[in-house]
């Protein structure tokens, strides 16, 4: 579904990605790894087109990304969660949810100086996909509680919801899980799970060893902006540069 080849990025004299090549299969879950510094948000923002590539490719489904606005590449079905989940505070759930499908519609300014038909339509489209959102997350109950007044577990559960506003193909999640107790994170997992089931793929950054090796169907490890090893988590847990890089000997396989 997503194909990367040789995608690297320089900043000034910095390499931050070096020379990475990867696939993501539809209807999996693939993780990337590696310690602070790794690359691995930057991996993410040249994909989701927050920057631009120095040089390589990025194919989504055979259709070339690279170069591609964010909102561009949006529209393609790339959706984007972030390590800092930002809200609208002093709007609804609801609310917030309902700026998502905008990508979507048509409407413009003269749809809402004369509130037509074409406007009405689109925003009763853009309510109920929120609502299918907020349930599919479990959320329904806090549908009109303010943001400034959830929890930040729900808070990542209604990044999660924005995304599938957007109508995705694939959802990149930045540390979905970051934050959050052990008990947060067991159903954090769990609703990625429903998301590949419901036939989305996920790609996604996470510190998190215990949830990745459990939940990933293969893990992409990235080291100085290069990849160190790609592989099943079995494979990744007997890798010895990666132990000696950034799992340690508790991971490993006796």
């Amino acid at each position: 579904m997503l194909k990367i080849h040789k995608l690297t990025k320089n900043f000034g004299g910095l390499t931050a990605v070096n020379d990475v090549s990867v696939t993501v299969d539809e209807g999996s879950i693939t993780a990337i790894i590696g310690p602070n510094g790794a690359g691995k948000t930057t991996f993410f923002n040249l994909i989701s087109g927050a920057i631009q590539p120095s040089s390589g490719s990025v194919m989504l489904n055979g259709v070339e990304m690279a170069g591609l606005r964010a909102d561009q590449i949006a529209k393609l079905g790339v959706a984007r969660t972030f390590q800092t989940t930002n809200l609208f505070e002093q709007a609804t759930v609801l609310d917030n949810l309902i700026v998502g499908h905008r990508l979507r519609t048509r409407s413009g300014f003269w749809d809402v100086v004369f509130n037509t038909r074409r406007l009405q339509q689109e925003e009763k489209i853009c309510r109920e996909k929120a609502e299918l959102a907020l349930d599919f997350v479990g959320l329904s109950h806090r549908a009109d509680a303010l943001a400034a007044d959830i929890t930040q577990e729900e808070k990542k559960r209604v990044a999660f919801a924005l995304a599938l506003t957007t109508d995705p193909k694939i959802l990149l999640l930045d540390e979905p899980a970051g934050g959050v107790n052990p008990e947060e994170t067991i159903g954090l997992a769990n609703l990625i799970r429903k998301l590949v089931q419901s036939g989305k793929t996920v790609c996604l950054v996470e510190h998190k060893m215990d949830m990745i090796m459990s939940l990933a169907d293969k893990i992409l490890v990235l080291h100085h902006g290069q990849k160190l090893a790609e592989g099943t988590p079995a494979e990744i847990r007997q890798n010895d540069a990666v132990i000696e890089a950034y799992l340690g000997v508790e991971h490993a396989e006796n």
